[in-house]
C-alpha cells in the first residue's frame, strides 16, 4: 500500500471532551478518505479542563470504537503547533498530500497561527462548518491572500459544544463509549 498517493485527513483536537461533533467528523472523514488520522493537543489559545492524558484517552477510546482500519489514532503527532503535527505525519507515514481538518470556529484565529505560511506550504485546509460558526467570505480571503489552499466540507457538524457537555450531568453530546472512562476518573465534574 502505497501512503503516500492515497487522500489523508489530519484531524488534531483539543477534545476537551470528545463530542458527537468529534465523533461525525471522524466518520464522515473516513467516508472521504482513504485514511484519517487524529490526536488530541493542547491548543495555546485556549485553557483546558482536563490534561491532555486524559484528553487523548479519550479521543483514543472514541477512535478504537470505530473499528475501522481507515481510522487511526495517533498521539506521537500531537504538537500544540499545527506545523509539527503535519511535518510529523508527513515524515512518520510517507505522505505527501494532507488535508489538515479545521472547524469553521478556527477560521479567525488560524490566520494568527504560529508558521501560518508554512502550513499554507505543507497542507491543504478541509473546513468543517459548524452550525453556530458561520464561514465569513473574509476569513477566507484571508486564506487565499496568504496563497492557503482550502476546501469546504459537505457535511457540517450540528451545535455540539465540549464546553457545554462539560456542565451537563447527563453527558448529552458526549459518545457512549467515553462515559465510563469519565465516571471512573471523576473527570469533568
Amino acid at each position: 500500500m502505497k501512503r503516500n498517493l492515497q487522500k489523508v485527513a489530519l484531524f488534531g483536537t483539543s477534545a476537551d471532551p470528545p463530542s458527537n461533533g468529534h465523533k461525525k467528523i471522524i466518520e464522515e472523514l473516513s467516508n472521504i478518505y482513504n485514511f484519517v488520522i487524529s490526536y488530541a493537543s493542547d491548543n495555546p489559545s485556549k485553557r483546558h479542563s482536563e490534561n491532555l492524558y486524559f484528553r487523548s484517552l479519550l479521543l483514543k477510546t472514541l477512535v478504537n470504537d470505530f473499528n475501522n482500519p481507515k481510522i487511526s489514532f495517533d498521539q506521537d503527532l500531537s504538537s500544540p503547533w499545527a506545523i509539527s503535527s503535519i511535518r510529523k505525519c508527513k515524515k512518520k507515514y510517507n505522505f505527501i498530500d494532507i488535508d489538515f481538518v479545521i472547524g469553521s470556529d478556527l477560521l479567525e484565529e488560524i490566520i494568527v497561527w504560529k508558521n501560518i505560511n508554512e502550513i499554507f506550504k505543507e497542507a491543504n485546509l478541509l473546513i468543517i462548518p459548524r452550525i453556530d460558526y458561520p464561514i465569513k467570505e473574509k476569513s477566507l480571503k484571508l486564506i487565499k491572500d496568504l496563497d492557503g489552499k482550502f476546501k469546504i466540507s459537505l457535511f457540517q457538524i450540528p451545535k455540539i459544544s465540549s464546553s457545554n457537555i462539560r456542565g451537563d450531568i447527563n453527558y448529552a453530546g458526549l459518545p457512549k463509549c467515553l462515559i465510563p472512562i469519565i465516571e471512573k476518573n471523576n473527570l469533568y465534574s
